[in-house]
């Protein structure tokens, strides 16, 4: 799923909740998992004691660095053909990934996962669906190489570059010297460093502003802790630092790949559909699966209803607009 996989914990009744915990106390002690990013020492926050931790500002980085970034990152001449670029599946204006249950690559072919969300990615511990890579550059790299999805690399990328004399300048000036591969895969990451969406409802509640939550809200939050979800999503990004089995007690989307990276749940309610397959078209569908997948227990109306109303809560704001349009 694109950000649900690996909800997990024991349902009221369900009889599991000890060997959960433990199997998820397991996995939290062996994941290497990556501190949330520290705090200004100028912006004192209020500790609620709470196992999420809002979204950081975005890191301060040399602008003409993140510029050509950007630049690149909906620059078609990254692709193979000059047919596509990170824009074309990762929508910044929107979502941050697309509305399609799988991209289709280069070759005219359904990808076979979903797409994942670029926003607030660089905080997650690993990059990928199942994880692969450990750093930006290493995701950035395999992007621009792999056959599925721009059939290129950052040397091919680099000599298209250097013929243009605007974006030779802007390297010169950014770098101090031609269009280098090593320099292209940089700028997009320092790009992608900045795709960060603080603000939400539930940041601002952990900031300290009481009314920030609704009372669905709120008790959709203590609902997602009860039941054990936070056990796997939390930390700055509500997942994305540990890794799970999906389908612990019954069947969840596609079989493979059996383990993933547990996704981030920020922005959630605006990346539908989800799974790592896609299979799951909303929200609310996504939550009732998980469940009884990842619980064995069958959520009643009420309970779902306020656990979808705390998702909704974790939309952010990217350049002063709420992610996807979201209220």
């Amino acid at each position: 799923m694109r950000h649900l996989t690996g909800f997990r914990g024991v349902g009221p009744g369900a009889g599991y909740r000890g060997g959960l915990v433990a199997i998820c106390a397991v996995l939290l002690c062996c994941a290497d998992v990556t501190p949330a990013p520290s705090k200004s020492p100028s912006l004192p926050l209020l500790d609620r004691g709470e196992p999420i931790t809002p979204i950081p500002p975005a890191p301060v980085l040399d602008p003409l660095k993140v510029e050509l970034g950007e630049r690149l990152f909906s620059d078609r001449r990254l692709s193979h053909d000059n047919s596509r670029s990170c824009q074309y599946c990762h929508d910044i204006t929107t979502n941050g990934a697309s509305q399609k249950q799988h991209d289709v690559g280069v070759d005219g072919k359904e990808l076979p996962l979903n797409t994942l969300t670029v926003f607030n990615s660089t905080l997650s511990f690993r990059f990928s669906w199942e994880g692969k890579f450990r750093t930006v550059q290493a995701d950035i790299n395999s992007s621009l190489e792999s056959p599925y999805t721009l059939a290129s690399s950052a040397a091919e990328i680099a000599a298209k570059l250097d013929a243009d004399p605007d974006m030779r300048n802007r390297f010169f000036a950014a770098y101090g010297r031609r269009p280098e591969g090593g320099d292209v895969v940089d700028a997009l990451a320092s790009f992608e460093r900045t795709l960060l969406t603080p603000g939400s409802k539930f940041d601002r509640w952990l900031e300290g502003d009481d009314a920030a939550l609704s009372a669905d809200e709120l008790n959709g939050y203590r609902l997602f802790k009860s039941l054990g979800c936070s056990a796997c999503h939390q930390g700055v990004n509500v997942g994305g630092n540990l890794y799970e089995r999906h389908g612990i007690f019954h069947p969840l989307a596609s079989p493979e790949p059996r383990i993933l990276r547990v996704p981030s749940l920020r922005n959630v309610a605006t990346t539908p559909p989800y799974f790592h397959d896609g299979s799951a078209p909303t929200l609310e569908d996504a939550v009732r699966k998980m469940a009884v997948a990842q619980l064995n227990a069958t959520l009643t109306d009420q309970q779902a209803k306020a656990l979808v109303a705390f998702l909704n809560s974790l939309t952010g704001t990217f350049r002063g607009a709420p992610v996807g349009g979201s209220p």
